[in-house]
């Protein structure tokens, strides 16, 4: 699986109010050689649920992370084989199934948040939302925010690919989390008009793409794009 930290960054707060699937998404995401968890459909075919491609794990190796490794231990012992669609569900921790409450993360955003706030990443701060006081974590390292943001600029300007089987997949990865948190617009605000033009139209282009064709293709990850369907279908 792939580990994301420190992404979840580019949000101003990390906060309960933020969208939950793309806090559980990285979870699902694999490694570039997209060898731990393959799909059982090949090519990715996304008609109706019940031809969605179910997570099957082929390896059960310590990521080191123990979000991760909990959601690995989930998806073995998951008998059927459940969807990358029910699998972002269930690891947002917020399902209500009660048939599958056994496979569900606990209190994934605050641990999420306390893992980056123990990396210095985000710091902790209450503030007050008329009737009650919610616990939210701004951004306290810019830096490493500012890093990110560059990155993903420079992916889309000087070192864009125009091809998905090229770009780098935790880059294509952090976009589409992105795109899903709806933070992705902020990376573009500082650039010059032409910049801007350039970066959103090529994001576009990118976020557009059918899912199930990319996902088809020889060298592609299936994972990030079954993700992208699960989104797209959200």
């Amino acid at each position: 699986p792939l580990s994301l930290p420190p992404y979840p960054s580019f949000p101003l707060h990390f906060s309960p109010l933020s969208p939950l699937a793309s806090y559980s998404a990285p979870h699902v995401f694999p490694l570039p050689s997209c060898a731990p968890l393959p799909l059982t459909s090949s090519p990715l075919s996304l008609p109706a649920p019940t031809s969605l491609p179910q997570v099957i794990l082929k390896s059960d190796a310590p990521t080191g992370d123990v979000l991760l490794d909990e959601a690995l231990k989930h998806i073995k012992a998951t008998e059927p084989a459940e969807t990358v669609q029910s699998w972002i569900e269930l690891l947002t921790g917020e399902t209500w199934n009660p048939l599958k409450l056994h496979y569900q993360l606990r209190n994934v955003r605050e641990r999420l948040a306390k893992n980056l706030v123990e990396k210095g990443i985000l710091t902790t701060e209450k503030q007050n939302f008329l009737l009650f006081d919610m616990t939210t974590h701004p951004v306290t390292n810019t830096t490493e925010k500012q890093r990110l943001v560059k990155r993903v600029q420079g992916s889309l300007l000087e070192r864009w690919v125009n091809d998905t089987q090229r770009m780098d997949r935790r880059m294509l990865a952090l976009i589409v989390l992105a795109n899903a948190s709806d933070v992705l617009e902020n990376v573009f605000t500082a650039l010059s008009d032409e910049q801007y033009e350039t970066a959103t139209a090529r994001s576009k282009a990118l976020l557009d793409s059918d899912p199930e064709v990319e996902g088809a293709k020889a060298r592609a990850c299936e994972m990030i794009w079954a993700v992208m369907a699960a989104f797209n279908k959200a």
